[in-house]
């Protein structure tokens, strides 16, 4: 009978070591539980994204408007009384080269997972171009405090899973308002759950510095917030009906990076047909 060993097992996903132990045949080979966790994300992904089909690319697919709108009422009430006011803090606090450093180092910080979808879509350029300046940014400029590669004349090459599922063939599904993140689609959805687990860096980050790259985003996302203050401003709490308004400018905006509307206006069913007549 082969030897028994023991040994201490790591949580999936965290570094939290589970409190007890168990056996394993040391013959045996292991099994690989980060492969089987992608397998099972991407599986829940198309499963997804395949539940629910837009009638064209130009049209907007919402069968689930009333809790769409929950949804979004919520998001406003939190950007209202949480949201704006600690990114309006954040400005009036933080310097701005400081934030400007802040920004570079969330941006370089995702590179090694748009480039993984670069592959994961076969568009080698888009890889070779992210992995330079993943590089370049990271060796020269100090971790990706500065950004030397866009004054080499690297740009940077956005990919993610949602897009990488785009390109795969797989629907654009019903346009869905989430929580905390607002404005999405089921595509989208299912392509950033995976996102979070195709990031290398989460991989070989250790505790502490495995905490930057969710801290910098935050500080950039609220840098964001308070450079386009007036114009988040002016289609939440100034535009009629700030749930159309925000579905319609996403839809547009992300259908334009795909290349699946060629910039086409998006015809909204849920539009007020009079609404240019009486604006007049």
């Amino acid at each position: 009978m082969p030897a028994r060993h023991w040994s201490q097992i790591n949580y999936v996903g965290t570094d939290t070591k589970i409190g007890f132990r168990m056996p394993f045949i040391a013959q045996k080979p292991q099994l690989n539980l980060r492969l089987v966790r992608g397998a099972v994300l991407l599986t829940v992904a198309l499963g997804l994204v395949a539940c629910s089909v837009p009638d064209a690319p130009t049209t907007v697919h919402d069968p689930y408007e009333n809790t769409n709108r929950r949804v979004h009422d919520f998001n406003r009430s939190l950007d209202r009384g949480v949201v704006r006011p600690v990114s309006q803090g954040y400005d009036a606090a933080v310097p701005d080269p400081v934030q400007t450093g802040v920004s570079n180092l969330a941006s370089n910080f995702s590179l090694p997972g748009k480039f993984v979808n670069a592959v994961l879509q076969g568009d080698v350029e888009g890889a070779g171009q992210n992995f330079f300046r993943f590089a370049v940014n990271t060796l020269v400029g100090f971790g990706g405090i500065l950004d030397p590669a866009t004054e080499f004349g690297i740009p940077e090459e956005s990919a993610d899973f949602g897009e990488t599922l785009a390109v795969w063939g797989v629907p654009e599904g019903a346009y869905q308002e989430l929580p905390l993140l607002g404005p999405s689609t089921e595509r989208h959805t299912a392509g950033r759950v995976v996102d979070i687990f195709t990031n290398p860096l989460s991989y070989v980050l250790q505790p502490p510095e495995s905490y930057v790259p969710p801290t910098t985003s935050v500080g950039s996302r609220l840098g964001d917030r308070a450079r386009f203050s007036n114009t988040i401003d002016s289609i939440l709490y100034e535009s009629a009906d700030s749930y159309a308004q925000s579905r319609l400018i996403y839809l547009q905006n992300r259908r334009f990076e795909l290349g699946t509307d060629a910039g086409a206006d998006v015809t909204d069913p849920y539009e007020d047909p009079y609404d240019e007549i009486f604006a007049e």
